[in-house]
């Protein structure tokens, strides 16, 4: 979880994993916070909080679990949204990055549940829709998108501080972006960061209540001038690098979280990197797949570029 302070509001983020769950009548398994949950009585998706250097795929196997009882297998990536949650009480402003995952059940469910969550149960879309949901739940479900009741929000607990000082969890966007004669754009990634040296895919780590779509083109744009759309989800990555040295001077505990798109550029130009991209782009350029081979590419770009199917659960650096 990470944290800064902006004026008198504390920007705190997290990044949760979530379960989109059927059964054969097309009913979707809901769960319902807990007197102890910050929004008690409210349903949403099962799912929660990544734990450090925690895989995603694997943090929604182990929530799906604990709030059901349910023992589930990853089928794919549906989608990755971001919301804001005010907490006035607490000065607090929580940005969620909140990947949502198709799973498939393999046990039995549990009728109830200790802990954030006090049910969990098998409801059709009618009836769904008459009860206190999230937005991000509603959302992804395609009900309507209902204002929670007043006083729905309970939580009075200050917000846990990370156990280790030089621990960070860090998500972004990245793309594999191609122009219509099918050249790849990639970055080169500038010395003192990470990686100083290889060829990257475009993009970066996403702001404060934004979404991983619109940072992934912000960056494209700071990153090589390029204007993109986006295309289609292809997967999330996940880096876990202990003793990570970068700008900062001293190693650090770093937690990444990747989704990765593909993106179109229909009127590419010549690279170029702005300012904006803060330093740790050295240069940008568009190659021809017959000269990939010959680049030293990031584990990340690797696997984006030299496979047709993105692992459901992978670990490139």
């Amino acid at each position: 979880m990470g944290r800064e302070r902006v004026g008198v509001v504390e920007r705190v983020r997290r990044v949760g994993a979530y379960g989109v769950l059927r059964d054969a009548e097309g009913r979707v398994l809901l769960v319902r916070g807990s007197a102890v949950a910050d929004f008690p009585g409210v349903w949403s998706l099962p799912g929660g909080g990544l734990e450090h250097a925690e895989h995603p795929a694997h943090a929604v196997v182990r929530e799906v679990t604990e709030e059901t009882g349910l023992t589930v297998e990853v089928a794919g990536l549906l989608a990755v949204v971001a919301d804001v949650v005010p907490y006035p009480d607490l000065g607090v402003a929580l940005h969620t990055d909140r990947l949502l995952f198709e799973v498939t059940p393999v046990g039995g469910l549990r009728a109830d549940h200790g802990g954030s969550t006090d049910l969990a149960r098998w409801l059709t879309l009618d009836q769904a829709a008459v009860l206190p949901v999230l937005p991000f739940t509603a959302e992804a479900l395609g009900l309507p998108v209902v204002p929670l009741p007043a006083g729905a929000l309970r939580r009075r607990e200050p917000f846990a501080r990370a156990g280790a000082e030089r621990r960070r969890q860090r998500f972004g966007a990245y793309g594999v972006v191609t122009d219509p004669d099918e050249r790849v754009l990639l970055t080169l990634i500038a010395e003192g960061y990470p990686g100083a040296g290889q060829w990257h895919l475009p993009g970066g780590g996403t702001d404060h209540g934004e979404q991983p779509v619109t940072a992934l083109l912000r960056e494209l744009v700071e990153e090589s001038g390029q204007l993109g759309r986006v295309t289609e989800l292809i997967g999330v990555d996940n880096l876990h690098n202990p003793a990570a040295l970068g700008p900062e001077g001293y190693p650090i505990d770093w937690h990444g979280v990747r989704v990765v798109y593909r993106v179109a550029v229909d009127a590419p130009t010549e690279p170029a990197v702005t300012e904006l991209a803060g330093g740790s782009t050295a240069r940008a350029a568009w190659f021809t797949r017959a000269e990939l081979p010959n680049l030293s590419l990031t584990g990340i770009a690797e696997m984006a570029l030299g496979s047709s199917r993105w692992p459901i659960v992978g670990g490139a650096g």
